[in-house]
C-alpha cells in the first residue's frame, strides 16, 4: 500500500513538472526597482496623461510581463540613475545607455536592444555649419556623460571647436536655440524626435556609428535580472514585437512619428489664486521696485500666458499657503516645495520644475571648526518649519547630537545665524547662495545632500485641470529653452544663487530709507487701518458686551463672560488661523486676509474693551444707581444720564491705551498674509539681508506712532477730568 502511495505522488510530481515546463510558481512576483532618465525622448518620456512611455518603457515592460517580474520605474535621471545602481538603491538601469568598455568595468550590460548612432545638429537656417570643419572656433553642446560628449571630447582638438555639457535635453535644445551654442550632438533617433516635437533643428550630415545601447546592472550583481531580461528581448525579437515597439516610435529615417504641438487646456475659472512663500529667494521675494519675482514666480506667470488663464498671488507664507490650499482659500501653491509621499496624500503634484538639494551654512570663519555633521554635538542647528531641511535635521537628530531649532521665516533663520542665536543652519543650496550672493557672511563646510524636486501643487483630487495647464505650459518652455533662461536669471552654471541687481545702495541706513521709504509707509498705512477700522467695531462689540456684564438680567451677563472668557482664552494668533483657514473651509466662501485680519483684532479687543466698560461702570460708586432708582428713574435712564457719562470719563484712557494694544498686535495678522509694517519690513529683509538696519527702521516708525498715542492719552485724561 505504501509503494503504491509513492508511485501516486511521484507520478503527480512529475506531471506538474511536465506540463508546468518545470518552472517553479511563487506565491508573489518579484519587484525590481529600475532606474531610467527623465527626458530622452523618444526611449524614455511622459506624454499627455503624464506616463512614462518609449522604447525604453515598452521593452522593459513587455519583457517584465513575459518573464514574470514587476517593475519599479524610477525616473531619477541618467546620472542619478547611474549612481543610483553604483549604491544599490536600484536594481538595474535602462536610459539609452551605451554599451563601452569604460562602462562594463562597472556594470554588467545584457544584449544590445537597439543600435543607435550620433549625429549632428544646428538651428534651423544656419547655412555656415556644414561639416565638423566648419565648427572651428564655435561652442557644440552635448548631454554630460554620453556618447556625444565622448565624441565631442575627443575631437574637440582636432576640429579646435569648445564644449559645453548640459544636464538634460531640454537645456541642450534651449542653448542652440538661444545661440548659447552654435552646434549640438546627440542620438540621432533623439534629435528626430525633437524635430518633430517642434525643434527648430536641421540635422548636418550623416550619424557617426554609435555603440549600442544595454539594459545595465552593477557588476556581478543580479545575473537573475539580467538573464531575465535576455531572455525576454529574444522573445520580443523572435515574435516581431519588438519591431512594432521601435516602429511605434521611430521610423526608418529614424525620425519620430509623435507630434510637437502644445496641448491647449480649457481652464474652468475665471482666474485662479496660488498662495506662495513671502520670502524665499531666488524662488519667491521682492525686488526693488517691491514687485514678487524669483523662479517660481516667473515659472507660473509664464505658464499662465502660454496656457491663457489668470492668476493672481497671495504671498503669506510657507505654512499659511498650505493651509491656504487645504482651506481652499486658494487653488493651488507654488513656493519651493519638495515633493513627497507623505505630501502626497494630501496634495496632487506637477512635474518637477526644480531639483534642489540641501546643505548646512555656518557663520563665515566658522569658530567652532564645523566640518562634518559629527561636528555638531550638542550644538544648535536651525531650519525652516516644514522643509526638507527641517525633515532632514529630525531624522538625524539622534543620530550626531545636535539640538533643532525651527523658525517660520528665511529672514529669521538666517538672522539667527548671524547673532549666534544658532551655531548653524540647513536649507537649500539655492537659497544659501542667494544669502552669500547677498552679502551674508556665510559658508558651506559640508558638501550638499542630494534633495528632492520642487513641484506645483494643488489640493487633492480638486483643479485637475490647472496642474495640466502648468504641466503643459512647464513642458514648453523646456522645449524652447525658456525655461533654462528664467533658472538661469537667478542661478548660474555652477549652481550658485545670482545676487539681484540694485539701483540704490542698500548696505547704509540712509540707502535703505531712500529706496524703501515708500513701501514702509504703505506698509505702515495697512497697518493704521487694520488697527482703525477694528477698533471702531471692537468699540461698538466691546460696549455692547460691557452692558451686557452689568445687566440685571443673568441671562445677558452670562453670554458676556462666556464671550469675554472663550475670546481672550484663545491665542490671537490661533483665532487668525481659525478665521481665515478654518471659518472659510466651513462656510465654502473665501475671507480675503484683510478682512480675516479685522475680524480678529475687532473680537480680540472687543472682550478687552467690555472688560474696560464693566470696569469703568462698576467704579461709579453703587449708591448713585440705588439713589437714582429709589427717586423713580428707570435702569435704562439711570445708566444713560447718571452712570455712563461718570464711567467714559474713567474708561477713554484705557481705550486709547487699548487702541495701542490693538495697533501693536496688528504685527499678528501678517500670519495670515496681510502686508502690514513688520510683514513689509521682512519682505525687504529677505531681499537685502540688512536686518539690524530695517528692524531699527521698523521700531522707530513705530515708537513714533505709540508716542503720538501716547500723548493724546494724557490730552484727554486731562479734559475729561
Amino acid at each position: 500500500m505504501k509503494k503504491r502511495t509513492i508511485l501516486i505522488s511521484l507520478l503527480s510530481v512529475f506531471i506538474t513538472l511536465f506540463f508546468c515546463g518545470g518552472k517553479t510558481v511563487s506565491a508573489a512576483e518579484k519587484t525590481y526597482d529600475i532606474g531610467t532618465d527623465v527626458t530622452f525622448a523618444p526611449f524614455e518620456f511622459q506624454n499627455d496623461d503624464n506616463e512614462y512611455e518609449g522604447i525604453d518603457i515598452d521593452i522593459l515592460n513587455a519583457i517584465a510581463k513575459d518573464q514574470g517580474f514587476n517593475v519599479n520605474l524610477r525616473p531619477l535621471g541618467f546620472d542619478s540613475s547611474v549612481q543610483g545602481v553604483q549604491s544599490n538603491q536600484l536594481d538595474g538601469m535602462i536610459a539609452g545607455m551605451s554599451i563601452t568598455e569604460e562602462r562594463k568595468k562597472s556594470f554588467d550590460f545584457s544584449d544590445p536592444y537597439y543600435d543607435s548612432g550620433i549625429q549632428m545638429a544646428v538651428a534651423q537656417g544656419n547655412d555656415e555649419i556644414k561639416s565638423y570643419k566648419d565648427l572651428e572656433g564655435k561652442t557644440v553642446g552635448a548631454k554630460v556623460g554620453t556618447e556625444s560628449a565622448d565624441f565631442l571630447e575627443d575631437n574637440k582638438d582636432k576640429y579646435n571647436f569648445d564644449v559645453k555639457n548640459y544636464d538634460d535635453a531640454s537645456g541642450l535644445y534651449g542653448a542652440v536655440d538661444n545661440n548659447t551654442v552654435e552646434a549640438i550632438f546627440d542620438d540621432f533617433p533623439v534629435l528626430g524626435y525633437a524635430i518633430k516635437q517642434g525643434e527648430k533643428l536641421s540635422l548636418v550630415g550623416e550619424p557617426e556609428a554609435g555603440n549600442p545601447y544595454g539594459f545595465a546592472v552593477k557588476k556581478g550583481q543580479n545575473e537573475e535580472l539580467l538573464e531575465k531580461f535576455n531572455a525576454g528581448l529574444k522573445k520580443l525579437k523572435d515574435s516581431g514585437e519588438y519591431d512594432e515597439i521601435v516602429d511605434k516610435y521611430v521610423d526608418t529615417e529614424g525620425n519620430s512619428e509623435e507630434s510637437g504641438e502644445m496641448k491647449n487646456v480649457e481652464a474652468k475659472k475665471d482666474e485662479y489664486v496660488i498662495a506662495s512663500d513671502t520670502a524665499f529667494a531666488p524662488f519667491e521675494f521682492q525686488n526693488e521696485e517691491n514687485e514678487y519675482i524669483g523662479i517660481d514666480v516667473d515659472l507660473m506667470k509664464r505658464a499662465a500666458e502660454l496656457q491663457d488663464f489668470n492668476i493672481t498671488f497671495n504671498h503669506i507664507g510657507f505654512s499659511g499657503a498650505v493651509q491656504a490650499v487645504e482651506g481652499n482659500q486658494a487653488d493651488g501653491m507654488i513656493a519651493g516645495m519638495s515633493i513627497t509621499d507623505e505630501r502626497e496624500e494630501s496634495f496632487d503634484f506637477s512635474d518637477s520644475y526644480f531639483e534642489s538639494g540641501i546643505q548646512l551654512a555656518v557663520q563665515e570663519g566658522n569658530d567652532d571648526d564645523i566640518s562634518s555633521y559629527e561636528d555638531l554635538d550638542e550644538k544648535t542647528v536651525g531650519a525652516k518649519v516644514g522643509t526638507e531641511s527641517a525633515d532632514f535635521l529630525d531624522e538625524h537628530e539622534d543620530e550626531y547630537g545636535y539640538n533643532v531649532k525651527l523658525y517660520d521665516d528665511a529672514d529669521q533663520l538666517y538672522e539667527a545665524v548671524s547673532v549666534d542665536a544658532i551655531d548653524a543652519l540647513m536649507d537649500d543650496y539655492p537659497v544659501i547662495g542667494y544669502s552669500v550672493a547677498q552679502g551674508q557672511a556665510l559658508e558651506t563646510p559640508i558638501e550638499r545632500e542630494s534633495g528632492g524636486e520642487y513641484g506645483f501643487a494643488v489640493k487633492k483630487g480638486e483643479n485637475p485641470e490647472l496642474l495640466e495647464m502648468f504641466n503643459e505650459g512647464l513642458k514648453e518652455m523646456q522645449r524652447t529653452g525658456e525655461y533654462d533662461q528664467i533658472i538661469a536669471n537667478y542661478i548660474d552654471d555652477s549652481g550658485d544663487a545670482t545676487a539681484s541687481e540694485s539701483s540704490a545702495d542698500e548696505s547704509s541706513l540712509i540707502g535703505l530709507i531712500k529706496n524703501n521709504y515708500k513701501v514702509l509707509l504703505n506698509g505702515l498705512w495697512k497697518t493704521m487701518a487694520l488697527a482703525l477700522i477694528s477698533f471702531a467695531l471692537a468699540l461698538i462689540v466691546g460696549v455692547i458686551v460691557g452692558l451686557f456684564s452689568v445687566a440685571p438680567i443673568k441671562t445677558l451677563r452670562t453670554i458676556a463672560s462666556i464671550y469675554v472668557d472663550v475670546i481672550r482664552g484663545i491665542p490671537m494668533m490661533v483665532l487668525a488661523f481659525f478665521i481665515f483657514f478654518g471659518l472659510s473651509d466651513a462656510i465654502g466662501i473665501t475671507i480675503p486676509d484683510f478682512t480675516a485680519g479685522v475680524i480678529t483684532l475687532t473680537l480680540n479687543a472687543s472682550a478687552y474693551i467690555a472688560e474696560i466698560v464693566r470696569g469703568g461702570i462698576n467704579a461709579v460708586p453703587t449708591g448713585q444707581m440705588e439713589a437714582s432708582r429709589s427717586l423713580g428713574l428707570t435702569y435704562n435712564k439711570t445708566m444713560q444720564k447718571i452712570i455712563l457719562p461718570q464711567a467714559i470719563k474713567i474708561m477713554i484712557p484705557s481705550f486709547v491705551n487699548q487702541f495701542v494694544i490693538s495697533l501693536k498686535d496688528t504685527t499678528i495678522i501678517s500670519v495670515i498674509g496681510v502686508v502690514e509694517l513688520l510683514q513689509t519690513g521682512k519682505i525687504i529683509v529677505a531681499r537685502t539681508m540688512q536686518s539690524t538696519y530695517v528692524y531699527l527702521i521698523i521700531a522707530i516708525m513705530y515708537l513714533i506712532v505709540i508716542t503720538a498715542l501716547t500723548k493724546l492719552a494724557k490730552v484727554l485724561e486731562k479734559k475729561v477730568k
